[in-house]
């Protein structure tokens, strides 16, 4: 059977003697009634993976010493979806779970004209990532960026550096089938997924003049949340 894996904000290293937080404390020893000697997987969400012997079974305060590590390197080819934040929380949530689990890289929250809803609990967010990395036993957690507003996100780097851009819109111009446009050779693609209502001519037009390529996800109207799991699984499969 495989070892139960939890979350650690900072890196350690073989030897180090560490306290648990006390909500994984808990689960340790309360709900999966694990001692002294026996041993959990620690993660820092940056390729770590490390195994942990259980030296102290305190309930909210569990100790435990490293004694093996081993480093996953990063993806060779980084996936990032910017997308606009949603009226429904739940929804957005669902999406951040799953684009976890898929295996993206980088998650933007867009801020655009028909964006309903500004309000953004970067913490809770950032907890629903670490849930789904633990739940698909991956030791890469995705960079969750503040909320930005469209218009800002074409000056920052992570889009200024990604070698293919898209965007998915819904309008009737020419958009090409984003599984014939993807390049798996290439190192890096962001992909933009407006609102519900869809980016205006306004919005689309400023991606396209800095060199995004139009994009369809297929023949059926996607809500927004549904969009950037269906962009990140084609994505992930070229």
């Amino acid at each position: 059977m495989s070892l139960p894996i939890f979350y650690i904000e900072s890196a350690a290293a073989v030897n180090d003697i560490m306290t648990l937080p006390e909500e994984a404390s808990k689960h340790i020893i309360q709900v999966l009634r694990k001692g002294i000697g026996e041993q959990v997987l620690l993660t820092d969400g940056t390729g770590n993976l490390l195994t942990a012997e259980i030296i102290n079974d305190h309930k909210k305060k569990c100790g435990v010493r490293i004694t093996q590590g081993q480093h996953t390197p990063a993806p060779g080819r980084q996936i990032t979806i910017a997308i606009s934040l949603l009226k429904n929380t739940s929804r957005f949530e669902w999406f951040l779970e799953k684009a976890t689990e898929i295996g993206v890289q980088a998650i933007i929250p867009l801020l655009c004209e028909r964006t309903e809803r500004e309000h953004f609990r970067h913490d809770r967010m950032k907890s629903i990532l670490v849930s789904a990395m633990l739940q698909s036993q991956q030791s890469w957690l995705p960079v969750l960026h503040e909320p930005i507003s469209y218009e800002q996100l074409f000056r920052q780097e992570v889009v200024i550096g990604t070698a293919q851009k898209f965007i998915a819109h819904c309008m009737e111009d020419a958009r090409k089938d984003l599984r014939n446009e993807a390049v798996s050779s290439l190192p890096s693609q962001i992909i933009l997924i407006g609102p519900e209502g869809d980016f205006t001519p306004g919005e689309v037009s400023l991606a396209l003049e800095h060199q995004f390529v139009p994009v369809t996800l297929g023949n059926n109207r996607l809500r927004t949340e549904t969009a950037g799991v269906v962009a990140a699984t084609l994505l992930r499969l070229i």
